[in-house]
């Protein structure tokens, strides 16, 4: 049977569990862009993520035999969701292995959704390392693993989203962006327009942190990464799938790398101006427009938002990450002269009217002629930042810009 028939059935298989969500226009996106920009609003399903989708198809059609035995899985946090719902719907054990890195919201929401049918595991700092720990224990227990995204049936399941959005659309759709971690919503998707609507380009979009697809579709072979930036968690992935890569490397017209402060500048502005709560990986594809706008102009577009599992716990450090990508936020390692009135001349004589400290630790030295001080300047216009190092040469002050070290600084998040 070929992907697509396996996609319709996976359509039939879903249909009661899995919402139809809804695909709509968002008007300041459309007027930002000049483009009809709609919204395919996956973070509407039961478990705020497109992911039930997959599961649901690949677990319904196990036999009794192996559903007896009991379900494996390795999951960010979305993945294990929809397979945690699946266990408590089909009555299946659920082993959830889940990096130790997973946000407290993702894990508790599991344990919400499987009830008493899961079991969740904390092993390793990556999608990857859990991944390795849950295939060792399903070979242990002769359970079934239900991948997260390289199995065909996870895959047909993800690509109904993609019949929907044919059937929803009232216009013909020229691009559809689509989120990738391990690529299996773009295979989806990709398999079905390839075949219903080959005129619409399919364009992938990943994080800058964890850009597995993209340097697998460069070098011509499936990749692993040997680091990750873990913080867009739903898509970082350090290896894509088999499957999936051989079907996106073909039905990709191209795919985008977002860095992960425009992804949390997207979060807040979904938030304050739409009253929509977006994960990292679900503001990915929004956050991607910025960066095709001259080739969207006039055309119809789908951004698929595939989730909303977002830790409120982490808003702190998601507006940091925004404020310094947008060039709002600076840090300097400054060195003071070891009197009184050094901190009150650089305030009076390097900080403008607009300008705020919002981060400041310094310890006097009494045996030296300057001390170190981290200090945090929030400026009201990111070309002030110009005119600040101006003034701390002209003063005469020793300072080292800290935004570009992050192996000697870590940004504090206050």
């Amino acid at each position: 049977m070929k992907l697509l028939d396996k996609i319709y059935q996976a359509s039939e298989r879903i249909k009661n569990i899995a919402v139809h969500t809804p695909l709509t226009i968002n008007e300041n996106l459309s007027e930002e862009f000049t483009a009809q920009v709609y919204l395919k609003r996956e973070d509407l399903q039961p478990v705020r993520s497109y992911k039930l989708r997959g599961a649901y198809n690949k677990m319904v059609s196990l036999s009794e035999k192996e559903k007896s035995k009991g379900i494996v899985c390795a999951s960010a946090g979305n993945h294990a969701q929809g397979v945690a719902y699946a266990c408590n719907k089909l009555n299946i054990k659920g082993t959830i292995f889940m990096p130790v890195t997973t946000p407290t919201q993702k894990i508790k929401q599991v344990n919400l959704f499987g009830k008493d049918k899961v079991e969740v595991v904390l092993k390793g700092d990556t999608f990857d390392e859990a991944s390795v720990k849950a295939h060792q224990f399903c070979k242990e227990v002769g359970a079934v693993f239900i991948h997260p995204f390289d199995d065909e049936k996870v895959i047909a399941g993800q690509g109904t989203i993609g019949l929907e959005l044919l059937e929803d659309s009232p216009v013909p759709i020229d691009y559809v962006f689509v989120p990738i971690g391990g690529g299996g919503v773009a295979a989806g998707i990709i398999t079905v327009f390839n075949k219903l609507g080959p005129e619409t380009k399919i364009i992938g979009v990943e994080p800058a942190g964890a850009a597995s697809m993209k340097t697998s579709l460069e070098k011509g072979e499936n990749t692993t990464l040997e680091e990750i930036d873990n913080f867009v968690d739903g898509a970082a992935v350090a290896r894509v799938g088999e499957h999936t890569f051989e079907i996106c490397k073909n039905g990709l017209e191209d795919i985008i790398v977002v860095p992960e402060g425009k992804v949390c500048t997207t979060i807040l502005r979904m938030y304050n101006e739409e009253a929509i709560v977006v994960e990292p990986a679900g503001a990915l594809t929004i956050s991607a427009l910025d960066f095709y706008k001259d080739q969207i102009k006039g055309k119809n577009v789908v951004c698929v938002v595939s989730g909303s599992n977002n830790d409120i716990t982490r808003m702190q450090e998601i507006k940091e990450r925004s404020l310094l990508y947008e060039g709002f936020k600076h840090y300097f390692l400054v060195q003071f002269p070891q009197r009184p009135g050094a901190i009150k001349d650089f305030v009076n004589d390097i900080l403008g009217p607009n300008d705020d400290i919002v981060y400041f630790q310094y310890t006097k030295k009494n045996n030296r002629e300057s001390g170190p001080a981290v200090v945090g300047i929030e400026l009201k216009d990111p070309k002030d930042l110009l005119r600040i190092e101006q003034q701390l040469t002209l003063r005469k002050f020793v300072y080292q810009y800290l935004n570009d070290s992050t192996d000697f600084f870590v940004i504090p998040i206050s």
